[in-house]
Protein backbone atom coordinates (compact mmCIF):
# COMPACT_ATOMS: atom_id res chain seq x y z
CA UNK A 1 0.00 0.00 0.00
CA UNK A 2 3.03 2.31 0.58
CA UNK A 3 4.03 1.72 -2.62
CA UNK A 4 0.98 2.63 -4.47
CA UNK A 5 0.58 5.42 -2.56
CA UNK A 6 4.27 6.84 -3.70
CA UNK A 7 2.96 5.92 -7.38
CA UNK A 8 0.04 8.23 -6.57
CA UNK A 9 2.34 10.80 -4.99
CA UNK A 10 4.07 10.93 -8.14
CA UNK A 11 1.44 11.01 -10.46
CA UNK A 12 -0.27 14.09 -8.38
CA UNK A 13 3.52 16.02 -8.51
CA UNK A 14 2.87 15.93 -12.48
CA UNK A 15 -0.66 17.50 -12.48
CA UNK A 16 1.04 19.97 -10.06
CA UNK A 17 3.24 20.93 -12.77
CA UNK A 18 0.71 20.93 -14.82
CA UNK A 19 -1.29 23.62 -12.92
CA UNK A 20 2.02 25.68 -12.56
CA UNK A 21 2.80 25.28 -16.45
CA UNK A 22 -1.27 26.45 -16.52
CA UNK A 23 -1.36 29.39 -13.97
CA UNK A 24 1.90 30.83 -15.29
CA UNK A 25 1.14 30.84 -19.43
CA UNK A 26 -3.33 31.55 -18.80
CA UNK A 27 -3.82 32.56 -15.18
CA UNK A 28 -6.91 30.58 -14.84
CA UNK A 29 -8.47 29.96 -11.14
CA UNK A 30 -9.05 26.23 -12.81
CA UNK A 31 -5.20 25.63 -13.07
CA UNK A 32 -4.45 27.45 -9.67
CA UNK A 33 -6.90 25.43 -8.00
CA UNK A 34 -5.68 21.86 -9.93
CA UNK A 35 -1.75 23.02 -8.76
CA UNK A 36 -2.88 23.76 -5.20
CA UNK A 37 -5.22 20.11 -4.98
CA UNK A 38 -2.16 17.95 -6.58
CA UNK A 39 0.27 19.59 -4.51
CA UNK A 40 -1.22 18.92 -1.16
CA UNK A 41 -2.74 15.56 -2.06
CA UNK A 42 0.94 14.61 -3.68
CA UNK A 43 2.28 16.06 -0.44
CA UNK A 44 -0.12 13.82 1.73
CA UNK A 45 0.29 11.05 0.00
CA UNK A 46 4.32 11.17 -0.19
CA UNK A 47 4.14 11.55 3.87
CA UNK A 48 2.10 8.39 3.82
CA UNK A 49 4.57 6.08 1.82
CA UNK A 50 7.41 7.48 4.21
CA UNK A 51 5.70 5.62 7.29
CA UNK A 52 6.73 2.25 5.66
CA UNK A 53 9.13 2.88 3.13
CA UNK A 54 12.59 4.41 4.02
CA UNK A 55 12.96 8.48 3.42
CA UNK A 56 16.17 8.62 1.01
CA UNK A 57 14.24 5.59 -1.01
CA UNK A 58 10.30 7.16 -0.96
CA UNK A 59 11.91 10.75 -1.92
CA UNK A 60 14.41 9.79 -4.92
CA UNK A 61 11.53 7.85 -6.21
CA UNK A 62 8.77 10.57 -6.25
CA UNK A 63 10.86 13.22 -7.24
CA UNK A 64 12.34 10.46 -10.13
CA UNK A 65 8.33 9.91 -11.14
CA UNK A 66 7.80 13.77 -11.08
CA UNK A 67 10.53 14.78 -13.14
CA UNK A 68 10.13 11.82 -15.90
CA UNK A 69 6.21 12.67 -16.37
CA UNK A 70 6.60 16.41 -16.15
CA UNK A 71 9.19 15.91 -19.04
CA UNK A 72 7.10 13.42 -21.07
CA UNK A 73 3.85 15.72 -20.46
CA UNK A 74 6.39 18.45 -21.34
CA UNK A 75 6.96 16.51 -24.65
CA UNK A 76 3.90 15.24 -25.79
CA UNK A 77 1.40 17.51 -24.59
CA UNK A 78 3.30 21.40 -24.30
CA UNK A 79 5.49 20.27 -27.33
CA UNK A 80 8.82 20.29 -26.04
CA UNK A 81 11.73 19.20 -27.61
CA UNK A 82 11.85 15.03 -28.18
CA UNK A 83 15.89 14.81 -28.93
CA UNK A 84 17.22 11.29 -28.00
CA UNK A 85 19.42 12.55 -25.41
CA UNK A 86 17.24 13.35 -23.35
CA UNK A 87 15.15 10.61 -23.83
CA UNK A 88 18.07 8.90 -22.57
CA UNK A 89 18.62 10.79 -19.53
CA UNK A 90 14.84 10.12 -19.02
CA UNK A 91 15.04 6.99 -19.27
CA UNK A 92 18.81 6.75 -16.72
CA UNK A 93 16.02 8.58 -14.38
CA UNK A 94 13.64 5.61 -14.66
CA UNK A 95 16.16 3.05 -14.68
CA UNK A 96 17.27 4.21 -11.09
CA UNK A 97 13.48 4.20 -9.67
CA UNK A 98 12.91 1.21 -10.60
CA UNK A 99 16.41 -0.25 -9.34
CA UNK A 100 15.81 1.19 -5.84
CA UNK A 101 12.55 -0.38 -5.74
CA UNK A 102 14.11 -3.61 -6.53
CA UNK A 103 17.09 -2.64 -3.57
CA UNK A 104 14.07 -1.91 -1.23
Amino acid sequence: MHWTALIFAGLFEVSGVIGIKGVSQRKGLAYLALLIASFTASFSLLSYAMTGIPMGTAYAIWTGTGTVGSALVGMFVFGEPKEWRRVLFISMILCAAVGLKVLT
